[in-house]
């Protein structure tokens, strides 16, 4: 069991804290440790990766998924995807723990005419861009996925396309973690960020974070890696909250026999996709909709996501029904992830990675342990395909300046 942060350990000084433990906050609490930052964790849910991290699919597939118009993210999907192999590796040989990691390839299928139209042009794109995809035709599909349904038009085969339980790899990481001796404190919300005008400062900084129980953590850096939540988190100053709303979605987790599964791919339609499990269970996926905070399971979001998944499986009809859920996924104006600095030095922004949670993870590790390390401030982004996702893009102004307040110097003081 991860080491809880108490009263004693509260009190040591810390490097870093993150604040949530999705699995953007335990990847990037795990890079940092293991370039030797002393970090703590803290997550306001009783367990790690309650939020969206719960409810993804785990589909690893920056070149499947490409849509138009989205260069930058297809750079730094495209980047993360290479990194997973060592993530997964340094995982998995600290804690042991199988994390349902495999390339096992795509198969994006058009089930009509104007399906495949559609694909064609993607396919397209994909080719432009150098990407390695080719198309298929019904009977070369069926070849591969006998269980397609047979009336299909075609498909666009994406070999890279990998798969990860997301589940399983939250686990690895609170274990690892644990190993590590970075303690997280569940079921603790941040109820303010402490700042410091002392030091002959010009603009206050951060001294680390008040919890709702009343303790205080003391660290140069905080992280803020909350998900959907980082919009309205209140203990964020009110300049640094990122434009990152909620978009929810729903799926449903089928189980069959693992010994003969009913597709050994990712199989996406232009409505669903489906993503395999080693032990034989399906995940389908995701409704995408725009419904605030809410979190319910609706009969209609799970009847189109059966009803797409047997369009484009048959065989799925045989399959248990475990369960379905619903979470929300962070979304942006220009669904890019918000990374980097915020205004007030010593705070940093990971969030808003709406569909590409579970994908952008090891990136953003290692863009935040690089900003930590280079002791980089407002106004400063990350390195490479990483410099998009400045939060500084949605300053209005361009200014990178923390707002102004009432000078407290010598004092620290609180925001939120």
């Amino acid at each position: 069991m991860n080491e809880q942060l108490t009263t004693d350990n509260a009190d040591r000084h810390f490097d870093v804290v993150v604040v949530g433990a999705g699995v953007i906050g335990l990847a990037t609490a795990f890079e940092l440790r293991r370039r030797g930052a002393e970090v703590a964790v803290v997550e306001a849910a009783p367990m790690a990766g309650t939020g969206a991290t719960r409810v993804a699919a785990g589909m690893l597939a920056p070149v499947g998924e490409l849509d138009f118009g989205e260069p930058a993210l297809l750079e730094i999907n495209l980047l993360s995807a290479s990194l997973y192999p060592d993530f997964v590796a340094a995982v998995e040989e600290i804690t042991g723990h199988d994390t349902g990691y495999r390339r096992l390839g795509g198969l994006h299928v058009a089930l009509d005419r104007d399906e495949a139209s559609e694909l064609k042009r993607v396919l397209e794109l994909q080719l432009s861009l150098g990407l390695d995809s080719k198309w298929l035709g019904p009977a070369a599909s069926r070849e591969l996925e006998p269980g397609l349904h047979p009336g299909l038009n075609g498909s666009v085969l994406v070999e890279g396309d990998g798969v990860i339980d997301p589940r399983a790899l939250s686990a690895a990481l609170v274990d690892a973690l644990d190993q590590l001796d970075v303690p997280i404190a569940f079921s603790t919300e941040v109820t303010s960020l402490l700042l410091d005008d002392g030091a002959g400062q010009s603009d206050p900084v951060v001294s680390g974070v008040r919890l709702s129980d009343g303790r205080t953590i003391s660290a140069p850096t905080v992280v803020a890696a909350g998900g959907a939540e980082s919009g309205r988190s209140e203990w964020l100053p009110e300049a640094d909250r990122p434009p990152v709303r909620p978009v929810k979605g729903q799926i449903a987790e089928l189980r069959g026999d693992p010994s003969d599964p009913v597709c050994s791919r990712i199989l996406a339609s232009e409505r669903v996709y489906l993503a395999p499990r080693n032990d034989g269970r399906l995940i389908v996926g995701a409704t995408v909709e725009e419904m605030g905070y809410d979190t319910a399971v609706t009969a209609g979001g799970i009847h189109e996501l059966l009803r797409e998944a047997y369009r484009l499986l048959p065989d799925i009809a045989e399959m248990e029904f475990i369960e379905a859920t619903a979470g929300l996924r962070p979304g942006t104006p220009d669904n890019l992830p918000v990374v980097g600095p915020a205004s007030t030095p010593g705070l940093i922004l990971a969030t808003g990675h709406y569909r590409n949670g579970i994908l952008l993870a090891p990136v953003t590790a290692v863009a935040i342990a690089d900003l930590v390390e280079s002791g980089a401030g407002p106004g400063d982004s990350a390195t490479g395909p990483m410099s998009a996702a400045a939060p500084i893009r949605f300053r209005s102004d361009g200014d990178s300046s923390p707002p102004e307040r009432e000078s407290t110097t010598g004092d620290r003081v609180e925001a939120g």
